[in-house]
Parts: structure tokens; C-alpha cells; sequence
């Protein structure tokens, strides 16, 4: 099964973009009918059931029209099927527009929403809720930031534009500011640069590590921390991030013996990446600011998060 782009014929719902079944080119193929191939290369749904999903309408050629269950099969053919969803526990925050025009969309998302559809989140997620509220189908994130962390994620409205915007992000040419509430440290130098191999933990696949140096592994992960200031045994930190690793910046902290607040997997785990949210405890960690020149317009851009990081008073 691929993703090859989605056509435009073939619409969102709710948001929502359907999933692709592509068959490759083939001389022959050993499928009757639609209906036979949805039973046989997607079992978890019954015969009966995909039946049902085509006389509703939930499954459409490259088109959009719907596909009758004794539909012929050919080669290269691209099916497209709506899944049935389920009901959503609501993220109780909402993201807020930045700034938009006829390229970008900038968002200052919420603790606990996800960027895109991923596990057990589909309508719960900034894409989206975007595409529906906005009605811009062809929207796309240009980068992530963890379901945890609130603040800035840019998006890009048009498909034609996003490489031009993501090479930002591949040549370093984007500048990316956090905040953080973590323990102070009085006894480091600031500002320091955090540099090692991140990798996934082998006892848990939801954590990242460093790289003991004997594992031999080059530096892919960056970090410049500055400290900002201090309340008692808390301390606000800036993290400014060169490179983008899963979890990065929650690790290089943790490995300074600084875990930030409310860190749910740093430094031990509290709670396990399937169990129920705890609203009260978010993490304290903010995409605060992103600096760059924008590939299309030429024009300066700089965004700034307008969350707030709570110390816990």
C-alpha cells in the first residue's frame, strides 16, 4: 500500500482525506473485482463490511465516483476508502491563526494536540481541524512538534509551494526558538551547546536516548541552551535547536540533569503513551519563535507564540 498524492476529484470530509489502495502496473490482475481485492489486501474488514463501506459511497475511484463492488479491477488503479472513524475523546484547548495568506498558514497550537493524524488521533489533530475550519484541502504541516509541546507550527496552503518551504528546514536556514520551565542550575555555564547521537530507547520505542560514546555514533542532534531567569529552584530556559530529532530537546535537558516540567517519559516514565491524558500536568515547553525569509515572497518573516509557560506558583 502507498500514499501517492490525493487527487483533487477525490475530497476531504470533515478534514478528513481518505486512505489509498494503489496497485502497481501489472499484466495481469488476479482480482476480479474491487470488492475482492479490498477482502483480500484489507482484512480487517469483512467481505460484508466492505460491501457495506462501497454501498455507502465510502469507497471512489481516482475520480470520486464511487465503486460498485463488482467493479473491475485494473492495473495501476488507485482506490480510495473513507475509514470509519471512532469517537474521539475532544482535546479540550484550541489553536490559535497567527498569521495566513496564499502560502502559510501559522498556528499556535495547544498542549496536547497532535500535528497530524497518528495511533488514535485523526479529528483531535491541528491538520485537521485546520483544513475543516479554513476549508483548504491541500494544507500540510512543514514540520512537527511533539503532541505535548504547545506553540508555532507552520503549514503550508498550496502542494506546488511545500518543498520550497521544507528546504528551510533541510538546509538550516530557519530559526527556531523554545522556552522551558526546568530546575535551575546555578553551576552551569550559560549558554552551553548540547551536541550527541539521539536514538531510539530499546526498552521503550515512545523514548529517545544519547548515545554512550563507545557506541560510536556520530553527533545528529544540536542544541543551544541559554538561561533567561530564575524563580527559586525553577528556572526559565531559552533552547534553540539546529537540528529536529524526535524528542530532542526534552532529552538534551534531561541529559544536564534538568528534566522539563511536567515530562510524562524523562526522566522515568509516569505514564504510558496509550494511557489517558492528565490535562493538569502539561509539559511546560513552548515552540516560542520562528525566524526565516520566505522562499515565495521574499519577504522577512518572524512569529511569535503568544503562550504562556506556568511556573507552578
Amino acid at each position: 500500500m502507498t500514499r501517492p498524492a490525493r487527487p483533487a476529484a477525490v475530497p476531504l470530509r470533515a478534514g478528513v482525506a481518505p486512505s489509498c489502495l494503489a496497485l502497481p502496473q501489472m499484466r495481469h490482475v488476479p482480482w476480479g473485482c474491487v470488492l475482492d481485492l479490498l477482502a483480500e489486501r484489507l482484512p480487517r474488514l469483512t467481505r460484508a463490511q466492505w460491501a457495506e463501506r462501497m454501498a455507502a459511497g465510502d469507497v471512489v475511484d481516482a475520480t470520486g465516483r464511487p465503486l460498485a463492488p463488482d467493479a473491475p479491477c485494473h492495473s495501476g488503479q488507485r482506490i480510495y476508502y473513507w475509514r470509519n472513524l471512532p469517537n474521539e475523546t475532544p482535546v479540550p484547548f484550541h489553536e490559535r491563526i497567527v498569521f495566513r495568506d496564499a502560502h502559510l498558514v501559522v498556528a499556535d497550537k495547544p498542549h496536547f494536540l497532535p500535528v497530524s493524524p497518528v495511533g488514535r488521533y485523526v479529528r483531535e489533530t491541528l491538520l485537521v481541524r485546520l483544513r475543516a475550519a479554513l476549508d483548504l484541502p491541500d494544507l500540510s504541516p512543514l514540520h512537527r512538534i511533539d503532541r505535548e509541546t504547545a506553540g508555532l507550527v507552520l503549514l503550508s496552503v498550496r502542494a506546488q509551494d511545500r518543498d520550497a518551504y521544507q528546504r528551510l528546514f533541510r538546509e538550516h536556514r530557519i530559526h527556531k526558538t523554545y522556552e522551558a520551565i526546568a530546575p535551575a542550575a546555578p553551576s552551569h555555564p550559560w549558554p552551553l551547546l548540547r551536541v550527541s547521537h539521539l536514538r531510539e530507547d530499546e526498552a521503550a520505542f515512545y523514548r529517545m536516548r544519547e548515545a554512550a560514546p563507545e557506541e560510536g555514533l556520530p553527533p545528529n542532534a544540536e542544541t543551544r541552551i541559554s538561561l533567561i531567569e530564575r524563580r527559586g529552584e525553577w528556572a526559565r530556559y531559552q533552547l534553540e535547536p539546529r537540528t529536529g530529532q524526535r524528542h530532542q530537546l526534552r532529552v538534551h535537558m534531561n541529559a544536564l540533569g534538568l528534566p522539563i516540567r511536567g515530562d510524562q517519559f524523562y526522566p522515568t516514565v509516569r505514564r504510558g503513551p496509550d494511557e489517558p491524558e492528565d490535562y493538569r500536568e502539561p509539559l511546560q515547553l513552548i515552540a516560542r519563535s520562528l525566524r526565516f525569509t520566505d522562499p515565495i515572497t521574499g519577504q522577512a518573516r518572524h512569529f511569535e507564540s503568544g503562550l504562556q509557560l506556568d511556573w507552578g506558583d
